[in-house]
């Protein structure tokens, strides 16, 4: 595999070369994706619960999963999910799930449901009390949203294991058949597995030894934070920084939120909104998604800043009610991509904000491949032009929009 180049120029063609499949093979990384029910957001791309139970029901020996918190309700999407799951688990693959300690309350009803099936262990982790050693602060969360079956198939998106994430909100993720890559999300689900072992045992889990990404034209996994990233894995905020300095043209990012803030507090976090903004007044046209969530403060007091940036266009996304009426923490943009001079694309499980990158365990892929990259392009294309899209006013005073 040739090496990232700092320029994308030129590259698109060269990787669709490089990217395509022999016939009848499915394509290496196929993206995923959430319309949310009752919109007009719709795009050629499969939905992830019957990809989820398909790919669960033709698991041979394992599958690890590894999320933010699980959530179910009955006669959602979900129960399909679960049902497959579980038929795997009675036919006898080992079936391993861990989730964040601080959303244990929502993951409990779940957890105790799985807990009574054969060859079925659930782990919960409290990642903010791993030894953090002497360059980091104790903090952050298990955030990704990853699974890995067979340890040759992997899936990560924004999805979390929640029926609202399956039809009431907006996500974007990949699966991954590429046993590479699917084999160091294996890693590091091995890792933070025996993580929350060693934490029991109230021993600590030292830090891993310093590791780069591995660039190549396809596609290559990154994760965070630094200090716990297998071989091979690299940094997540260090690479999007520099995918960020070497566009040259066009930025096009969605997320749920940005701010550059530690979430929760003021306190400032400077690698991306310094990079956004250093494209901008080098010339590329930086266009930014974000949700209606974004308008607590002071982040949007920081959002409308960046804003007022010549060459940054910022637009405020607002997913309407469901005709069942309010659904807590649901009908949201809460997809997490970028496309680099329609060259390349990242496909994430982090926000744009401080606490996620630097502190928290999540997963992203920096996909090079031609139809990934277009898939997605028309994807934000949509989204931007749509009636749900709203130029962000940088003079306004933005009322907060409750989640619940």
């Amino acid at each position: 595999m040739g090496h990232w180049k700092g320029t994308f120029a030129g590259l698109a063609a060269a990787l669709w070369l490089a990217a395509v499949p022999a016939a009848a093979e499915p394509p290496r990384f196929e993206l995923i994706y959430t319309e949310p029910a009752e919109t007009e957001l719709h795009q050629p791309l499969r939905p992830p619960a019957p990809l989820w139970a398909e790919v669960f029901a033709r698991a041979s020996k394992t599958i690890d999963i590894e999320q933010f918190y699980l959530a179910e309700q009955t006669g959602e999407a979900l129960d399909g999910v679960l049902a497959g799951l579980e038929k795997a688990a009675r036919r006898g693959v080992q079936v391993r799930v861990l989730v964040e300690e601080k959303m244990r309350k929502q993951s409990q009803p779940t957890l105790d449901r799985l807990a009574q099936w054969p060859n079925t262990q659930v782990r919960v982790l409290n990642w903010a009390l791993l030894d953090p050693g002497p360059e980091r602060k104790a903090g952050g969360i298990i955030h990704a949203k990853f699974w890995v079956v067979d340890g040759k198939l992997g899936y990560l998106g924004s999805q979390n294991f929640d029926w609202r994430s399956l039809s009431h909100i907006h996500e974007l993720g990949v699966l991954i058949r590429d046993s590479h890559i699917a084999g160091q999300l294996q890693a590091i689900f091995d890792h933070d597995w025996q993580a929350q072992a060693r934490q029991q045992a109230r021993e600590a889990a030292p830090a891993l030894p310093a590791t780069t990404a591995e660039h190549n034209d396809i596609g290559y996994l990154l994760a965070s934070p630094r200090p716990w990233l297998p071989t091979g894995v690299g940094d997540s905020e260090a690479e999007l920084v520099r995918l960020i300095d070497a566009t040259k043209q066009r930025l096009r990012v969605q997320v749920m939120k940005y701010a550059p803030l530690r979430h929760g507090s003021h306190a400032f976090y400077a690698p991306i909104d310094n990079a956004l903004r250093r494209a901008a007044v080098r010339g590329v046209k930086v266009e930014l998604l974000v949700a209606d969530w974004n308008t607590d403060r002071p982040a949007i007091a920081w959002l409308q800043s960046l804003g007022r940036v010549p060459g940054v266009t910022i637009k405020m996304v607002t997913i309407p009610t469901a005709k069942r009426g309010p659904i807590p923490y649901a009908r949201v943009i809460h997809s997490k991509y970028a496309i680099f001079d329609d060259a390349a694309l990242w496909v994430g499980t982090s926000n744009w904000e401080g606490g996620y990158l630097d502190e928290s365990r999540n997963v992203e892929l920096v996909i090079g491949a031609a139809e990934p990259v277009k898939q997605a392009s028309d994807l934000f294309q949509q989204l931007w032009q749509s009636r749900y899209a709203a130029d962000l006013d940088c003079c306004r005073e933005y009322p907060v929009v409750k989640r619940h």
